[in-house]
């Protein structure tokens, strides 16, 4: 199981973004969560295969019909034991 963040900048709050990444996540079989930031940014944990991973990267540079994409950033990171499902966390 191969765990990464993402941190989506551009137009990605007050549009559906998280909403649209639990969808988008779920459907791929993916572990994880979806958040806003202070600074305006989405940040999101998943854990799953490469190829989850890429089709994620795709919709995520894609977003909801409202959103600008305007970067993804994408970083390593640590599984987290006991995560099985996909979900949004609180605002911040």
């Amino acid at each position: 199981m191969i765990a990464k963040t993402y941190i989506v900048r551009g137009r990605v709050q007050g549009v559906g973004f998280r909403w649209f990444v639990d969808h988008e996540a779920r459907l791929l079989g993916l572990a994880g969560w979806v958040r806003n930031n202070v600074d305006g940014s989405v940040e999101t944990l998943a854990m799953g295969t490469e190829e989850q991973h890429a089709a994620l990267l795709r919709k995520l540079k894609q977003g909801p019909r409202a959103a600008r994409v305007d970067e993804v950033q994408v970083a390593p990171a640590q599984p987290v034991a006991g995560l099985t499902m996909f979900r949004i966390e609180g605002a911040w």
